[in-house]
């Protein structure tokens, strides 16, 4: 079943010309000329439910316009788009039931009330009955470990108590698609790993489908199986992690501990990142040469007593990957 079916989906926005010297901002003030700027064009895509899709992109790419667009809060120029069988646009209120989201910059909790007071609202927003409320409460309380914040006004908390707060409130409602938009921005790395955990066990246990947008590597890695990916509002990019890293894997990163000194290495392809006697990191471009060729040309020479051959970080991989699309927009 398809959660998110998605065509040639489409943002336009005029903006304002601004006009050189005194007489242009004269004639801007009083007769303002505008231009068109695509935020989104013509993407297509779908999600399954309980797929779990990181919307990847550099800054401006169109990722927030197009969460928006789904959630039904914009009305695209052009195309179509569903959201659990619902237009998102024309029927967000109804949509509105069965979707929950989580914007990492805008708080949907109410600032000087505990947390306790807005799953309360929440519960009469969505018509929940008293029973099935108290229960998904308790669970939800449980689960995010909310306990101590309950009675606290939200101003008080700190950001990664607020934000587990924000998206159990966004899970009140059982909702079958969760957008998520940097949901764990300004967090530490403890908060980080437990909010993860917890996306994940919703997804598991109820097939919640996740839609997540993030500059964080770690939120990939650790809850997307696959990237759509779009810069400049279209989409460059649709397929799983797992390939999204090797399309864009260029180097890997090769720990040796050999029986002897190896003096001055010179192999095509690789840099020696550090070395300590016998032990040696080398950067390995893949492009150029192959894992198993550095090594046999070492074999040769040395005897290896360890190797262990890592890819590099995922932050890397986007930073690599993004800065290729700014590489291909600069020529084009």
């Amino acid at each position: 079943m398809r959660s998110i079916q998605v065509e040639q989906l489409e943002k336009i926005f005029q903006v304002k010309k601004k006009q050189e010297g005194l007489a242009g901002s004269l004639k801007s003030l009083f007769r303002p000329q505008y231009a068109d700027k695509a935020a989104v064009e013509g993407i297509t895509f779908s999600v399954d439910q309980g797929e779990t899709v990181a919307f990847l992109g550099p800054n401006g790419a169109g990722k927030s316009t197009t969460i928006k667009m789904l959630t039904g809060i914009l009305h695209p120029s052009s195309g179509t788009a569903t959201v659990l069988g619902c237009c998102p646009w024309t029927e967000r209120s109804r949509l509105a039931y069965r979707i929950g989201s989580v914007f990492g910059q805008k708080s949907q909790l109410w600032y000087h009330l505990p947390p306790l007071d807005t799953f309360e609202l929440m519960s009469r927003i969505y018509e929940l009955r008293r029973e099935d409320y108290k229960q998904r409460r308790d669970n939800l309380i449980e689960r995010f470990e909310l306990g101590p914040y309950l009675h606290t006004p939200v101003r008080k908390l700190s950001l990664g108590e607020r934000m587990r707060c924000e998206i159990a409130a966004s899970l009140i409602h059982r909702p079958q698609a969760l957008f998520l938009d940097e949901p764990t921005i300004g967090l530490d790395a403890v908060v980080k790993q437990r909010i993860r955990e917890l996306i994940l066990e919703m997804n598991r246990e109820e097939g919640t489908t996740i839609f997540l947008t993030s500059h964080d590597a770690g939120d990939v890695e650790k809850l997307c199986d696959r990237a759509i990916v779009i810069n400049h509002g279209g989409l460059v990019f649709d397929g799983r992690v797992e390939i999204m890293k090797q399309q864009f894997l260029t180097h890997k990163t090769v720990q040796l501990v050999l029986e002897d000194d190896p003096g001055h290495l010179v192999l095509e392809g690789v840099a020696v990142l550090s070395r300590s006697g016998c032990r040696l990191t080398l950067s390995v471009d893949t492009g150029l040469t192959t894992i198993e060729s550095v090594l046999s040309a070492l074999m040769a020479s040395h005897r290896i007593v360890d190797v262990n051959v890592q890819d590099p970080p995922m932050e890397d991989i986007i930073t690599r990957m993004y800065g290729t699309f700014r590489t291909k927009e600069a020529v084009r």
